[in-house]
């Protein structure tokens, strides 16, 4: 199983995950049919399907697209609002590509419908990996927009929190210096925070991807994987794992918010290459 790691729009990654032996795919999170198709092509696989984390715009818009040039292609997701969708997964159901398994984790808080994928080969040796789109973060976790901090809670230690430690994860955006930046503020003695946002700085300034991480690495400098922990607690005056899980939330929002992002319409726009016949006129 080959991962094949997709920077799209600002600050988004798509997947593309490959059946070696088949040259069979699935993709994960397919915002931007032109840049995957290409991947497609140079890899020379066949893509099966596409696994959805959520509905929003950055992680789903390519699904129409991708349906219509591509018939019989599945869409797999949780939620009414994901365009294309033509399967509605639950919690803990299992799907198989080939080789490839897959188990759906239900992870609502980001979204009402925001579902993770746990992906492993059998009888491979290498670590199986997690799709957290926007819920789990290197570094960090999603904004609440259409959840609550004990969904969050839930999600974090029950459900991503629980996978085998060695699982590589997958997130949906780059967004790990920012991140650890805060859980510098949170934790300015934790060796481990520096240490990784030092690597995490230099992967930046080569423009290079920050995922994925690990799960046992994400305890080790995750402030939201951390609320138990008393250097955490000081921080937020909150000893109450949700409720410090909250105000860490709360702080996250309003620390260092990044300039105002380009209209989304244009970032596609350029995704797409339709300021192509401009740009070569310079």
């Amino acid at each position: 199983m080959k991962v094949k790691v997709i920077s799209v729009l600002e600050d988004n990654y798509m997947y593309l995950v490959i059946e070696e032996s088949t040259r069979r795919a699935v993709a994960v999170d397919a915002a931007v049919p032109k840049r995957l198709l290409e991947i497609i092509r140079k890899e020379d696989v066949e893509l099966r399907a596409i696994l959805t984390t959520h509905h929003h715009w950055d992680h789903a818009r390519g699904n129409e697209e991708l349906a219509q040039l591509l018939p019989g292609l599945q869409v797999f997701g949780a939620d009414e609002r994901i365009g294309a969708l033509t399967h509605r997964v639950s919690h803990g159901q299992e799907l198989a590509f080939g080789s490839i398994r897959v188990r759906c984790l239900f992870t609502p808080c980001h979204t009402s419908g925001h579902m993770c994928y746990f992906m492993w080969e059998d009888d491979s040796p290498d670590a199986p990996a997690l799709f957290s789109g926007d819920t789990l973060f290197v570094g960090g976790c999603g904004q609440f927009f259409e959840g609550t901090a004990e969904q969050m809670h839930t999600n974090l230690t029950q459900i991503l929190g629980a996978l085998p430690k060695d699982t590589k994860v997958f997130c949906g955006h780059e967004c790990t210096v920012r991140n650890l930046k805060f859980a510098l503020k949170v934790e300015p003695e934790n060796e481990m925070v520096k240490e990784k946002l030092a690597w995490a700085k230099q992967r930046d300034d080569e423009d290079l991807p920050t995922v994925p991480s690990t799960l046992q690495e994400e305890f080790l400098y995750n402030p939201f994987l951390r609320v138990t922990e008393e250097a955490v607690q000081r921080f937020t005056g909150r000893t109450d794992p949700v409720e410090v899980l909250r105000a860490l939330r709360s702080q996250r929002d309003n620390f260092k918010k990044p300039k105002e992002r380009p209209n989304p319409q244009a970032m596609l726009a350029f995704d797409w290459g339709l300021f192509g016949p401009f740009l070569d006129k310079k």
